[in-house]
């Protein structure tokens, strides 16, 4: 007996009734020999941990454009806060960590540069529309190693593509990433805005610290603790409806406060101009991608929009104003 198959085993022994098992996946896109060591989820995890779009997520915005501080969250920090807490939260569930983890690793491959400002200049502008989930999902199956894509098994790539709050997973494991999606930006975005003297700790209404916690460490022992004993033994994740309130108010006053405040955002019109500007340049010079793109969309038949699309979600931030500056800055203007 392989080790593998041996961690499987015991999978079977000690998870919950209600876990997602590693031999019982339903398989990858393309069939290929199984690991003698790894379960298939376990693989899955590795696998997005050592791809470039992981590695690009360090140079991704999360909230704040281009802070100027070591601090503040990058898309990559917050994607290993929503694994710590997934993580958390299926081990005490005895649930697969393992799918948990690679589905929290790989649910924001495919955002844009400049977090959400990004990704609204894109949806706006290309015909096809753009949801980061969804490119996420791309990024795994298609883009990455060139044109090969990771091969991730159906569960793992379910929790990518439903990893929003209006998605619906069909893996308990992907449940708790889509709320330890949230737990993590709630927190770590009051952090940062307080860190970046928009928000006071005093500021958040009472209704919602009496409920939930004044500090980031209650927060999140709170919320951690309550999903873990309102989805004990039970066929769904889920928070009680006293906390649950509490959180969706909470989200909603970060929505008015930082979110949508011109401190915290004052320069994102400059970043959805950018990348406006980059999308429309390659439109018209669709010559100019790089020949890795230009040579996947004649295989697939793609159309331009979306490997212009692919192409400039694929930026980290400082990219894409190297990008733009070679495009619209005169020579003499830089320094």
């Amino acid at each position: 007996m392989t080790i593998r198959e041996q961690l499987e085993q015991r999978e079977t022994q000690y998870l919950s009734p209600y876990a997602s098992l590693s031999r019982d996946s339903r398989g990858r896109k393309r069939e290929e020999p199984e690991c003698d060591i790894r379960p298939v989820f376990q693989r899955d995890r590795d696998r997005i941990l050592h791809c470039k779009s992981f590695r690009r997520l360090k140079q991704k915005t999360q909230v704040f454009l281009l802070p100027k501080g070591d601090h503040y969250r990058t898309r990559l920090t917050h994607t290993l806060e929503v694994s710590q807490n997934a993580r958390t939260i299926a081990k005490a569930l005895r649930l697969n960590e393992d799918l948990a983890e690679a589905i929290a690793l790989g649910h924001d491959l495919g955002h844009t540069p400049f977090g959400h400002a990004g990704e609204r200049a894109l949806h706006a502008i290309s015909p096809s529309g753009f949801r980061h989930n969804v490119q996420s999902v791309r990024v795994a199956e298609y883009l990455e190693k060139d044109g090969r894509g990771l091969n991730l098994t159906w569960e793992v790539i379910d929790g990518i593509m439903n990893h929003k709050t209006s998605g619906t997973p069909h893996t308990l494991e992907g449940q708790i990433v889509r709320l330890s999606d949230k737990i993590a930006y709630i927190n770590h975005d009051i952090d940062d805005a307080i860190r970046g003297g928009i928000l006071k700790a005093e500021d958040i209404p009472e209704c919602y610290t009496s409920v939930l916690g004044s500090t980031t460490r209650d927060r999140l022992n709170t919320m951690v603790h309550n999903v873990i004993i309102n989805s004990m033994e039970q066929p769904q994740i889920r928070m009680s409806g006293e906390v649950a309130e509490a959180v969706s108010g909470l989200r909603d006053f970060l929505f008015k406060h930082v979110y949508e405040n011109p401190r915290a955002k004052g320069e994102e019109e400059k970043a959805v101009n950018m990348i406006t500007k980059l999308y429309e340049y390659y439109r018209d010079h669709i010559e100019l991608l790089p020949e890795e793109f230009l040579r996947m969309a004649r295989e697939r038949h793609e159309k331009n929009e979306r490997v212009i699309c692919d192409y400039i979600a694929g930026m980290t931030d400082t990219y894409a104003v190297k990008k733009f500056e070679e495009f619209f800055v005169p020579e003499s203007w830089k320094y």
